[in-house]
């Protein structure tokens, strides 16, 4: 994986691309590593990519032909790997953009249903491919990609795991929008920009509750919402915020 430092935004690119950017129990480690390293204070966005012509085609085949000894050590293998990944992106308080510049396959997929925000070349393809090596969803496939284009989509998806375009992607929620491919890079510099000139760490806690709340009751899900804007009325992006208002600029926020 490649891991720059763009001025406040952290780059994540995966960097095998004569694979497909195929993902192996070590790169899905050091992504997880990465970002559970990267604070608000730190980064204003994550964005991750693949290099080449694909975003990420999933689960290495050569790793997935090793059969584990047991079902308890293929439980620790991806415990420990993909289900690190998922802990690190969902509990990440720095916004993650994913720009979806090709394929996303199987966990590819996975990924791009994980990030914040995400954008897609209008030529890239997407499958929920685990059914075609016998496999659950992983990376959390089970549990986001419902959440985000429904429920009878998402088994849809799963159980024929059919290929379909950026467009469908974007129809379905999966990714925000669909654009040429020439125009990829802009989109997302666009969106990176907004999200550095906000309260990083304000849309940290939005992030925050929408998340904690997915699985909360109606009661439960409300009280945790006030708990965190108690946070944020207290915070120095608040008052920055309100004074900008009354001064009639623009928020300088830090």
């Amino acid at each position: 994986m490649r891991i720059t430092d763009d001025d406040g935004v952290l780059r994540l690119t995966f960097d095998r691309p004569d694979a497909l950017n195929a993902l192996t129990g070590e790169t899905a480690a050091e992504l997880a590593d990465t970002i559970e390293d990267a604070t608000p204070e730190a980064y204003d966005a994550i964005v991750l990519t693949g290099a080449g012509e694909a975003f990420s085609a999933g689960g290495d085949l050569e790793m997935l032909a090793e059969t584990p000894d047991s079902s308890q050590d293929a439980y620790e293998s991806v415990t420990e790997t993909f289900g690190r990944v998922v802990e690190a992106m969902l509990e990440c308080r720095v916004p993650i953009v994913a720009k979806v510049n090709g394929d996303a396959i199987g966990a590819g997929l996975s990924v791009v249903a994980l990030a914040d925000i995400a954008y897609a070349a209008a030529d890239a393809t997407f499958s929920c491919a685990f059914v075609r090596v016998g496999l659950v969803p992983d990376t959390g496939g089970t549990v986001m990609l419902p959440h985000i284009v429904g429920l009878r989509a998402a088994k849809q998806l799963a159980f024929t795991g059919e290929f379909f375009d950026a467009e469908r992607a974007a129809d379905l929620e999966l990714v925000n929008e669909a654009v040429p491919a020439a125009e990829l890079d802009d989109r997302v510099a666009e969106t990176v920009e907004r999200l550095a000139d906000g309260p990083t760490a304000t849309i940290g806690l939005m992030k925050q509750a929408m998340h904690e709340n997915l699985g909360r009751s109606w009661d439960e899900a409300l009280d945790y919402e006030n708990l965190l804007q108690a946070q944020a009325r207290t915070s120095d992006a608040h008052e920055e915020g309100v004074a900008a208002f009354l001064e009639d600029r623009d928020p300088a926020f830090e």
